[in-house]
């Protein structure tokens, strides 16, 4: 187990996991959006079940123009909306639902002309995806249906757990089954709109499997071979086999724990230890991960988070999640910032315990990779060796980085960037600064080794007499060319 020295656990008060927060209404109010990134915020979420391609394009401007202007390092996700998978609408807007009571889900039904008794249904295979015995989550699990009879048009249902239902909420079936498939004609245009306006990352909703992810990469294209796909793991498909999960992982650059539909489809009582093992396995798998949903939801409505909030984030960070995620509280609450200030407090505080910086990982397994050993060597070596105060990396693309971000520490991984693709995609991994920083065609070794320490000094992450581990590789613009590990002294 690798164990940092007392002198180095207290020296720095990096934050380590990163924060991405949603862009929206609340953001737009005029000097919001500065203080967000001012507060901390590392990647910013465009929700493209939301607004048009300008509001994106307006919003992703604004967050460049500012980052710039603040010396940040901001990273973009992009967020396809996916299946819509919903009721239609009712007469009036809302119905209430009695224990007991039939309902029917009616594909013919005009869209608009919802009551008590049966309402339309966007989703017009639920049909062939159903059948009696099978139970319907409605609105995140609010309202269950318990299936009684199929036809060609209807599912007749029985109330189980009743309460108001208003419209367009979302269907889950329990277990899982939905045949949907996860890109839709509108993500496939919001897909060439997340490419054109230069996101970073581009999340997948409700992927059933690796190749829903394939399906996403072969849509990007070489206009969008830069981009990181994330794996929204929302159905109970995706976490039912490891095997499938694992394959889901290595489809993508990372992964998130979208709790709300996954919750629903496999219940709350599974949710944690299905978080627990995502995050687990992610890391393993050297990919970067986000825990989202509902994670400081009273901060829509109220200043301060419960406890149980305070838990959950906390236990995220513990966890070893490179991202803790805010939605509607920084996109349409009434306390962005502060949510924003509260999430930092938190993840600070978690990583102040001993376990959050403590680390076995791949410590029995093989390496088959240079750049892989020496980045986990690196680190090892950061942990272990008196007087080290931060590991900074020298990336084309920012995979060692990422490798180094696996192992837990209290010392600042460093990321120096050759381009600012590379420099924003490290934003959101745990543990990592980026930094931009272009070698010079003509620059030495000890020149550019030099300099970046003089980086690192500037930024007031090391002092003179402090150590750094510097990695890198003897061909700089090479991918996966580092092969070496220097330890120099800041003077």
């Amino acid at each position: 187990m690798t164990q940092i020295p007392a002198s180095q656990r207290t020296a720095n008060p990096l934050r380590r996991t990163k924060i991405v927060a949603t862009l929206g209404p609340a953001s737009d109010k005029p000097g919001v959006l500065e203080k967000l990134i001012g507060a901390g915020v590392d990647v910013v979420r465009l929700n493209f079940s939301h607004g048009t391609a300008d509001d994106h394009r307006r919003r992703l401007q604004q967050v460049r123009e500012i980052a710039d202007r603040q010396g940040r390092t901001v990273a973009a996700l992009g967020d396809l909306q996916g299946p819509k998978i919903r009721i239609a609408r009712f007469r009036d807007n809302q119905v209430t639902l009695r224990e007991g009571d039939r309902f029917l889900l009616d594909m013919a039904l005009d869209t608009n002309d919802g009551d008590e008794r049966r309402v339309g249904c966007d989703y017009k295979d639920l049909v062939k995806d159903v059948s009696a015995g099978d139970v319907l989550l409605l609105d995140d699990g609010r309202v269950i249906l318990n299936v009684e009879q199929v036809t060609e048009r209807h599912v007749l249902t029985t109330v189980a757990v009743g309460g108001r239902l208003s419209n367009n909420k979302g269907i889950n079936k329990q277990g899982g089954g939905l045949s949907a498939a996860a890109l839709t004609d509108k993500d496939r245009a919001d897909l060439k709109t997340a490419i054109d306006i230069g996101v970073d990352y581009l999340a997948v909703s409700f992927p059933r499997s690796a190749e829903d992810m394939l399906e996403a990469r072969e849509l990007l294209g070489d206009a969008g071979k830069h981009i990181g796909l994330v794996a929204k793991v929302e159905r109970a498909e995706a976490v039912a086999e490891d095997e499938t999960l694992d394959n889901i992982i290595r489809a993508s650059e990372a992964v998130m724990v979208a709790r709300g539909d996954l919750g629903v489809e496999i219940g709350d009582a599974a949710l944690i230890g299905v978080q627990k093992r995502m995050i687990k396995r992610a890391r393993q798998l050297n990919r970067a991960v986000i825990t989202a949903t509902q994670m400081l939801e009273t901060m829509i409505t109220a200043p301060l988070p419960t406890r149980a909030e305070v838990f959950d984030v906390a236990n995220a960070v513990l966890d070893g999640t490179d991202a803790v995620m805010l939605s509607a509280e920084t996109a349409a609450g009434d306390y962005p910032v502060e949510a924003v200030e509260a999430m930092k407090r938190l993840c600070i505080g978690a990583e102040r315990e001993r376990s959050a910086q403590e680390s076995g990982h791949r410590m029995h397994q093989e390496f088959t990779r240079i750049d892989e050993t020496i980045s986990l060597s690196a680190m090892y070596a950061a942990n272990h060796l008196e007087g080290v105060t931060a590991i900074a990396c020298m990336t084309q693309t920012g995979y060692t980085a990422l490798i180094a971000s696996r192992i837990r520490s209290g010392l600042p991984i460093v990321g120096l960037a050759h381009d600012p693709v590379a420099q924003r995609r490290m934003a959101l991994y745990r543990g990592v600064i980026s930094v931009l920083f272009v070698p010079g065609e003509k620059e030495g070794d000890r020149e550019l080794n030099q300099r970046a320490l003089d980086t690192l000094k500037a930024r007031a992450i090391v002092k003179a007499g402090d150590q750094v581990i510097l990695i890198r590789g003897d061909l700089m613009q090479s991918h996966g060319g580092t092969n070496t590990l220097k330890i120099l002294e800041v003077v």
